[in-house]
Formats: structure tokens, C-alpha cells, sequence
């Protein structure tokens, strides 16, 4: 009687018609932890946007993205250091945008644009201004963008682009609350609009019509 194969053979040997299963090479081990970084950067980014740097939970943006808890402490140092890393790339983002050789009402297209193609950085300012600065959250929009915006104002005034008697705090401000209105007032903005915030629809009758506004501040 021939011998029962399953009795015999080296348990450590593969079975018939399989590849031995390779350890993981450091090129392995290095795409597994970016792919666990930026799973933990899309959770925050979602988990912070949604509830604000005090309301979101470290536990809650790991079941997010599929990881254990422990990895945000290792990568980021805890949940300060992953609030300040999903910001990490914006200055050069804000830089494109706010080109001053570009006209004023280009400027402000292309924020509404980004604000509308991706509300969730939009949605961690509101936070910041509802819960009050702290040691996470002084990072966002800091004293260095404040100035540089302000002087890219000044030079539009200059340019006369707006008026003389705009004073460039005053237009910075006005600015920011029409390009974030529709991230904080949505159903306000579709009910007056009947259009929805967030498609190609509103976007482009929005951007018009804060185009012809600003256009309408030089004359």
C-alpha cells in the first residue's frame, strides 16, 4: 500500500503547485508603512475636519484607517503631531494660489475652487475660530500668511484693483467669509442658489458672480 502523503511529507515544505511564501524585503516593509501613514493622514484629516482638534480621538482616526493606535505615536508623536503633519504641504499650496502677479479675482477663484473640490482644511479653520487657539491649532494660519496676504491685498490696491478706501484687513476677512460661506452655510447656499454646494454647477455660477464682485470693487 503506497503511503498516505499527508503523513510523510515535511510540514515545513510547501504544499504541491504553491510558492514558498517570501519573507518581506525592506522595499516591502517601507510601501506597508506609507500606506499606513497615509491612511493615518486621509483618517485625521476626515476625523479632525468632522469634530475639531479637541473632539477628535486618536482610537477613532486608527479604526479609520485600519491601523492600530500605537503607529500614530510612532510616526507622528501622538495626535498634536498628526494634527500638524496633515498641514504640512499647504504653505506651498497657498503660495500657488495666492501668486500676486496673478489678478485679484483669479486668486480668489482658485481658493474657492480648492475650498470646493476638498472643504476639509476649510472645515478645521471654522474649528480653530469656534474653539479658540492652543498650542495645535495656532498652527493654522499663521502670522507669516496674515502678513503675506495682506501685502499681496496692498499691492492689488495699488494696482487699483480695488478701491483706495478698502483697507487690506477689512478685504481679507470679507474674502474669506464669501469663499468659505458655502463650507459653513451649505443649506443656505443651496436654498438661495438652487444649486449644491459641491458640484460643477455651483462652482461655476459661484465663481462668476465673486468674480464680478471683485471686478466691481476698483471702479
Amino acid at each position: 500500500m503506497a503511503p498516505d502523503p499527508d503523513l510523510t511529507a515535511d510540514p515545513a515544505a510547501p504544499a504541491p503547485g504553491r510558492r514558498p511564501r517570501r519573507a518581506p524585503t525592506a522595499a516591502d516593509r517601507r510601501r506597508d508603512a506609507e500606506r499606513s501613514r497615509q491612511a493615518l493622514l486621509e483618517a485625521a484629516l476626515d476625523e479632525f475636519a468632522a469634530k475639531g482638534f479637541d473632539g477628535a480621538r486618536v482610537q477613532e482616526i486608527a479604526d479609520r484607517a485600519g491601523v492600530n493606535k500605537q503607529l500614530i505615536a510612532y510616526y507622528f508623536g501622538g495626535k498634536e503631531g498628526l494634527y500638524r503633519e496633515i498641514q504640512r504641504d499647504w504653505p506651498a499650496a497657498e503660495a500657488e494660489r495666492a501668486d500676486p502677479r496673478l489678478p485679484l479675482d483669479e486668486i480668489a477663484a482658485r481658493y474657492l475652487s480648492a475650498v470646493l473640490a476638498d472643504p476639509r482644511p476649510a472645515r478645521l479653520l471654522v474649528w480653530r475660530g469656534l474653539t479658540g487657539s492652543g498650542s495645535a491649532t495656532d498652527y493654522l494660519d499663521g502670522s507669516r500668511t496674515v502678513d503675506t496676504d495682506l501685502e499681496h491685498l496692498a499691492q492689488a490696491r495699488d494696482r487699483g484693483e480695488v478701491s483706495p478706501d478698502l483697507d487690506p484687513a477689512f478685504l481679507r476677512m470679507a474674502l474669506m467669509g464669501m469663499i468659505l460661506a458655502p463650507v459653513m452655510l451649505p443649506e443656505t447656499a443651496a436654498q438661495a442658489t438652487g444649486k449644491q454646494p459641491g458640484t460643477p454647477e455651483f462652482e461655476e455660477y459661484y465663481s462668476a458672480q465673486l468674480r464680478t464682485l471683485i471686478n466691481l470693487l476698483g471702479r
